[in-house]
């Protein structure tokens, strides 16, 4: 009996260690986590709002008027003409104003008031009907917040043209995002197969009649 009792305990003890082996393995791997394969993901819902790429870009309403908007051109300002031989024309704009030129157009800049001309070839001249038609349907998708004031044929010492009135919200200003509401006057002229468009911007509320009056009789053929 000595014997087998001496047999038996190395037995039962290597089986407890084994034993022992096993209950650490698995509490360890309920700490660190499963170690097989990853669950598949769970679909996208197809509930909610849709992702800013798909969502719709909301209309822009028309900026509040100043009270005192700082756009009024000085009286005591000189003017120095400004020709272009692209254009075809010589213009007179208000001195010290930045200027930026493209193949088919120059703009000239000073805070919230604008000189914008351009031109382009077309085969016959701008009336009251083709721009209400053609050109008033291109100002309602180029413009900010677009509403038509009236469009009516007009004469400047260049000849006969067509005056457009509007009004628009202008560019977010590039730092504090802030924008006005401007008026505009579009004059349409044509000479030779060309036509000029003379836009006139400045803030609602602003007493620009005179410059702007400066601005137009100025302009000339060359």
């Amino acid at each position: 009996m000595r014997t087998l009792t001496r047999s038996l305990a190395p037995m039962a003890l290597a089986a407890a260690i084994a034993l022992s082996a096993c209950g650490g393995t698995s509490s360890a791997g309920t700490v660190s986590g499963s170690t097989g394969p990853p669950s598949p993901a769970a679909p996208p819902s197809t509930t909610g709002s849709p992702s800013p790429s798909e969502a719709p870009i909301p209309s822009e309403s028309p900026i509040p008027t100043e009270n005192s908007p700082p756009g009024d051109i000085p009286d005591n300002i000189a003017f120095v003409p400004y020709a272009s031989r692209r254009g075809g024309f010589t213009i007179s704009i208000p001195e010290g104003w930045s200027r930026t030129t493209t193949p088919n157009s120059v703009t000239f800049t000073d805070k919230l008031n604008t000189v914008v001309v351009s031109w382009h070839d077309v085969p016959s001249p701008p009336s009251v009907t083709s721009v209400k038609t053609r050109e008033v349907a291109d100002l309602r998708t180029s413009e900010r917040a677009f509403t038509l004031g009236s469009v009516t044929a007009a004469t400047l010492p260049a000849g006969r043209a067509v005056l457009t009135t509007y009004q628009a919200n202008s560019e977010p200003n590039a730092v504090t995002g802030q924008q006005y509401r401007l008026d505009v006057q579009r004059y349409s002229l044509y000479r030779h197969g060309t036509e000029v468009a003379i836009g006139l911007r400045s803030p609602v509320g602003a007493d620009n009649v005179d410059p702007w009056r400066i601005v137009t009789q100025s302009f000339t053929w060359r």
